[in-house]
């Protein structure tokens, strides 16, 4: 008797093979109905969620032949072990380097005014800070500050990064900055009273900032305001402890923060 093949098609219908990738987190494709192109973030039975550039989420199923990678079609199937994680970051949300050692500090430094600034800054940027051995040091103001600057004696492998507070427009901070003029020295600022508002209130389950009337101490009043004991170091270390990741803190903080690293740690 003759042997016939069980799949009846005619061999010029027939589609060609394509092959079958396991679909791990992060690889990128693009499903072939729609034209939604997004890494792999998620594969369940029967389902895989991609997400685009944008941080969009769509689910598809694992069809056959529903996908291109690399303009190639394939067969997205469930990976058969565990998925690989995603690098973990750091809390200012760089990535991690497991095990790294601290650098040697280098001769530039970054100064802030005072004791809380230097650790709100050690609390977010403290692992990216020892792995470019960069020190920040605390001046508890900046009224003498062009003598500090000029007693650092800044130079192109010795430069000076100060992060001032309430550095806006006719204040007295920004007379003080506006006499330090040397190249090697980058004077930035945030727009806060203290460094205690850089710290988004909504991490601290409170609406907002209270606004605290002239000639009052600002730290005292807050605490006032907001019902807390008026001890600021308790008080501080309350808004420290709530400060997890740079999600934590306003962008006006964040990019002062990141341009001293940059500017203090450039070839």
């Amino acid at each position: 008797m003759r042997s016939y093949d069980p799949d009846l098609t005619p061999p010029w219908k027939r589609s060609a093979p394509v092959p079958e990738v396991p679909a791990d987190r992060d690889l990128v494709v693009e499903e072939v109905a729609t034209g939604f192109c997004g890494a792999v973030i998620r594969c369940e039975a029967g389902t895989v969620t991609l997400e685009d550039r944008f941080g969009k989420h769509r689910v598809f199923p694992l069809e056959p032949r529903g996908f291109l990678l690399e303009g190639r079609v394939v067969t997205l199937v469930r990976p058969s072990g565990p998925a690989p994680s995603r690098p973990s970051r750091t809390a200012s949300g760089s990535i991690a380097v497991p095990a790294a050692r601290a650098r040697v500090a280098r001769a530039g430094r970054i100064y802030v005014e005072g004791r809380h600034d230097a650790e709100l800054v050690e609390r977010v940027w403290g692992d990216d800070l020892r792995i470019e051995g960069v020190v920040v040091e605390y001046l508890e103001g900046v009224d003498d500050l062009p003598a500090i600057v000029a007693g650092f004696a800044p130079a192109p492998d010795a430069r000076l990064g100060v992060l001032v507070d309430h550095l806006v427009a006719g204040s007295k901070e920004s007379r003080i900055a506006a006499q330090v003029t040397s190249p090697d020295v980058l004077v930035v600022g945030h727009p806060y009273i203290d460094i205690w508002q850089a710290v988004k209130p909504s991490s601290l389950g409170i609406r907002a900032w209270p606004t605290v009337p002239r000639g009052q101490e600002w730290k005292t009043g807050v605490c006032r305001a907001l019902g807390w004991p008026e001890n600021t170091g308790a008080a501080w270390q309350h808004i420290l402890a709530r400060v997890t990741s740079y999600k934590d803190l306003e962008p006006e903080l964040l990019g002062r923060v990141e341009e001293l690293i940059d500017f203090v740690t450039a070839p």
